[in-house]
């Protein structure tokens, strides 16, 4: 049984069992062999939400926080009146929920193609009351979009196929490759969704990407190749690198 904070220091005299122990070294074993904790766990906590996790799904990333962030600003500031979201790749849900749990007047699509992520991501979404706002749909890209939105929010795989043996142990063998692999470039995916984006968006619609650290320029001149009119720019995070792609479409 689980025990929060409280009930541990409250029991603090209690002794435990040999089952207990047991269970206890079990999961020691685990992270020592580098399965990462939120996986041990159950659960990872992204944009002051807890969320439940597990392997078929990508672990939320802090650096992510900076898409949701935009993507709250755009659907406050540009579509204020009504707001029809997709979140393309939803894995644990997490972009979908959080930006449902801070835009009440939207409506967002979760796509996925794995169900077992989208079983996750269901779970989520009833644990944080947003189930009758976020519709889950499995679906390569946007490929099940039933109708044209007005922001598309992706984090895409984007780690290309030379640089996946170089990450480390925990990604590598515990975290879904589906959610990492970009192709051998890493942007075959953010190409696919750029490429189908113009009949997907609503007029004046935006996209905003997640991208990896030297991908701004590339990304950027993908998007003028697909959508020429689009205004087109590159947030860095924290730490100065290339973190999201905006990409404005004209009304």
């Amino acid at each position: 049984m689980a025990l929060d904070r409280v009930a541990l220091y409250v029991g603090l005299e209690e002794k435990i069992t040999s089952e207990q122990v047991c269970a206890f070294f079990a999961l020691v074993k685990r992270r020592i062999g580098h399965e990462p904790t939120a996986y041990i766990t159950e659960h990872k906590e992204f944009f002051g939400l807890d969320f439940h996790v597990a392997s078929p799904v990508l672990i939320p990333r802090p650096e992510t926080e900076m898409l949701v962030e935009q993507g709250i600003e755009m659907g406050t500031n540009l579509f204020a009146d009504s707001c029809l979201i997709a979140d393309v790749g939803t894995g644990c849900g997490a972009i979908a929920i959080a930006l449902a749990m801070n835009l009440q007047h939207a409506r967002i699509y979760a796509t996925d193609i794995s169900s077992a992520a989208l079983e996750i991501a269901r779970n989520n979404c009833h644990r944080h009351g947003v189930a009758d706002r976020v519709i889950l749909l499995q679906s390569d890209l946007l490929d099940s979009l039933p109708e044209p939105v007005h922001l598309i929010i992706a984090n895409l795989p984007y780690v290309n196929e030379s640089e996946l043996a170089e990450l480390g142990t925990e990604i590598s063998i515990f975290e879904p490759v589906l959610a990492l692999n970009g192709g051998v470039d890493g942007l075959v995916f953010i190409e696919g969704l750029v490429s189908q984006a113009e009949r997907n968006l609503l007029p004046g619609g935006a996209i905003l990407l997640e991208i990896g650290y030297d991908q701004g320029q590339a990304v950027c001149e993908l998007a003028r190749m697909h959508l020429p009119k689009s205004e087109v720019s590159v947030t860095k995070d924290l730490g100065g690198l290339d973190r999201v792609v905006s990409i404005r479409t004209s009304p």
